[in-house]
């Protein structure tokens, strides 16, 4: 997949610390790998979730000067006119929803799982979470944008997730994925689901990255999503 045949690597796991009710699936950026991300969700863990950080392939990257490195999709361009991988968006989305169906099998219902990433990861959940028949509890999408907006909103007009909530976030000093499109991005996202459960926040002078602000308000979007069951 994602133009390239090798098998993904099995994902970083925070596992639950008791029987799993509830799980949160989280994308990184380009370059990255899961394992990050898995050190930064474990001090924020909620006992009954499971979180699974999948690692992406590694394939060139027309961004980069076609260097090879773990991405989800090829990148051509930053600007809102740059031409877009569409195969690649689409194969990618097509693994991540198979992840969801094994959580399914697992357990744990589509409703129970938050599907999240940062910058092209969040990009990535964004467009799965619209264009998949899996009912979600919700998406986090971090320093990020809509891909394929311009197919928007055909490709999401079956979707199960119109009602979903999501939470947002975006420094207002990121260079890399300027706030101007993560703005852009809200505003469309409130045509496509419920502008009631779409939140957007925005954290000053952060740059393409994460602070303590935000991780605090990740884990309070998880455990109102994703609440114990009744006998937890």
């Amino acid at each position: 997949m994602c133009g390239n045949n090798m098998s993904a690597p099995l994902p970083a796991v925070v596992p639950a610390a008791r029987k799993a009710t509830a799980a949160v699936i989280f994308l990184h950026g380009l370059g990255d790998t899961g394992h990050g991300w898995a050190e930064a969700f474990a001090g924020i863990r909620i006992p009954h979730v499971k979180y699974i950080f999948p690692h992406a392939l590694n394939m060139p990257v027309t961004l980069n000067m076609n260097l090879s490195m773990p991405s989800w999709f090829d990148i051509y361009g930053l600007s809102p006119e740059s031409k877009e991988d569409e195969s690649g968006i689409k194969m990618a989305s097509e693994r991540i929803k198979a992840m969801i169906d094994q959580e399914v099998k697992n357990g744990i219902p589509s409703h129970r799982i938050i599907l999240g990433g940062f910058s092209q990861g969040g990009a990535l959940s964004l467009y799965t979470a619209l264009t998949t028949q899996q009912k979600l509890a919700g998406v986090v999408a971090l320093s990020c944008w809509l891909p394929l907006r311009k197919t928007f909103p055909q490709e999401c007009a079956s979707s199960s997730n119109k009602e979903m909530h999501v939470l947002q976030c975006h420094g207002d000093a990121d260079p890399l994925v300027p706030f101007a499109f993560g703005s852009s991005t809200a505003e469309m996202m409130k045509t496509l689901i419920s502008p009631s459960n779409y939140t957007f926040k925005s954290y000053r002078g952060l740059p393409h990255s994460t602070c303590p602000e935000e991780i605090v308000d990740i884990k309070h979007f998880i455990a109102n999503q994703l609440p114990p069951l009744g006998d937890e």
